[in-house]
């Protein structure tokens, strides 16, 4: 058996991984590049082998940077079946559509306002392209083995990052790897953690949070800095990923309405995309199951009582205009394009207004560039001044930091012979690399981009 490293080598985004055994190809999912020019032109490349040769995708979750390149993958040439749990299948076909459609309005906008290089300016995939890879969706079940070809299979188990989200198994020729996907935190509000590892020749695992940890999820700065902003008459926007923070911040918001901590204001969701998803968390939290936490019989998790739908593009224009204290919570959630990029050129340049950064910043997104104290960014061809307030609150992520990645690794029957470390900055992967070594005692290393190995 062999891993080739096509993409998370080095960097935090586009995760994709080749298994190859004999004859058979499996590629372990089809992520988009995100961040800085340089990854995100790679999502231009072709794919380094015959798409028509793979006898099968397998996708850990419904995030951009693990599904968002399966349009191109099917337009040159696929035709295989994408593996995924129902879940996964549900929300990636909400993502895929989304993000075709953004890129298209974007494509769009860039051509009437004049601002690209490009003439046309293309969209990297377009809605037929996302119909027919969703087409290839065959759902199966966490813990369910499944056959992929003649001596190959895998297994998916529960992650508990998002909804639907699965570590996999690949079994071939008497040998086997995991690849972890992206894991969840044991405090998630909705889902319940991460099942641990089985034993495998080789674990390949996530290292976004691979150098930090994790405040405790008390919320007492958020909850602060909300009723700071709110008490003076400020907007709070919340760029926010569609799929599952969304959710969680609608969740802890209601918590802290109810016990007071924060001002019953009105909170806007202005995303389709998110949404939809939450109607497909509703679903879950509603039918139950292994990965759903028990829920108190209290209506909706995500009912604040002040909660709003922006449906409508012109829903989304007026928020623009508001003049009383507010939250907006809009996708994406690193600011790189949707709804949420329009709200930072209106709402940017006022010093009253929080901009609060919830999820992980990849470097080159203009949420980076908020974190890192930029006093100036670029949107739709513009230069935007900064002079609201930016805040980052790691309380909210859906990642396992470094302690509990290092306890989900512990927890494998027996030490694989190769723990790689992928999908993290590097130094975030060389760090939990490190630690996986003096700590576990385990070979760990941090693969080069397009690096082949032998399981």
């Amino acid at each position: 058996m062999y891993v080739t490293f096509l993409g998370a080598a080095g960097t935090v985004t586009g995760s994709r991984f080749l298994v190859e055994q004999g004859e058979t190809q499996l590629l372990v999912d089809c992520g988009m590049f995100q961040g800085e020019r340089e990854l995100r032109r790679r999502n231009w490349d072709a794919f380094p082998i015959a798409p028509s040769g793979l006898a099968a995708v397998v996708v850990s979750h419904a995030h951009l940077d693990h599904i968002g390149w399966l349009p191109r993958l099917v337009a040159e040439g696929f035709t295989g079946s994408v593996l995924l749990t129902p879940d996964t299948g549900r929300l990636g076909s909400i993502v895929l559509r989304d993000a075709a459609h953004l890129q298209e309005e974007d494509a769009e906008y860039a051509r009437r306002a004049g601002y690209s290089k490009h003439r046309p300016p293309l969209p990297l995939f377009d809605s037929a392209a996302a119909e027919k890879a969703i087409a290839l969706f065959r759902p199966i079940d966490h813990g369910r083995r499944t056959q992929v070809a003649p001596g190959v299979d895998v297994m998916l188990r529960r992650a508990g990052h998002i909804l639907g989200s699965a570590t996999i198994e690949v079994r071939a020729g008497g040998r086997s790897v995991v690849f972890s996907g992206d894991l969840g935190n044991p405090d998630h509000p909705l889902l319940r953690p991460p099942e641990p590892p089985p034993a495998a020749d080789a674990i390949v695992v996530e290292s976004t949070y691979g150098d930090r940890d994790r405040p405790p999820r008390d919320l007492g700065d958020f909850a602060a800095a909300l009723t700071k902003t709110l008490g003076r008459g400020g907007v709070v926007l919340i760029p926010a990923f569609a799929v599952d923070r969304t959710a969680v911040l609608l969740t802890e918001l209601r918590s802290l309405m109810l016990s007071g901590r924060i001002p019953n204001a009105p909170i806007y969701v202005d995303s389709p995309m998110a949404l939809a998803a939450l109607d497909v968390y509703r679903r879950a939290l509603t039918n139950g199951g292994p990965q759903m936490r028990p829920q108190p019989a209290t209506g909706d998790p995500f009912e604040t009582g002040t909660l709003h739908a922006c449906r409508t593009v012109d829903e989304s224009k007026a928020l623009n205009e508001t003049r009383m204290p507010c939250i907006i919570i809009s996708a994406s959630g690193m600011a790189t394009g949707g709804r949420v990029v329009h709200h930072l050129a209106g709402l940017a340049p006022d010093p009253r207004n929080l901009i609060a950064l919830v999820g992980f910043q990849v470097a080159g997104t203009r949420g980076r560039a908020l974190l890192d104290g930029a006093h100036v960014i670029k949107a739709h061809g513009r230069y935007i001044p900064v002079r609201a307030q930016v805040e980052g609150f790691d309380e909210f992520s859906c990642h396992a930091d470094a302690d509990e990645l290092l306890a989900w690794l512990a927890a494998a029957p027996r030490p694989p012979q190769t723990c790689f470390a992928v999908h993290g900055e590097v130094h975030a992967a060389q760090e939990l690399a490190s630690r996986v070594d003096q700590e576990l005692g385990w070979c760990a290393v941090v693969p080069r981009p397009g690096e082949r190995v032998r399981i």
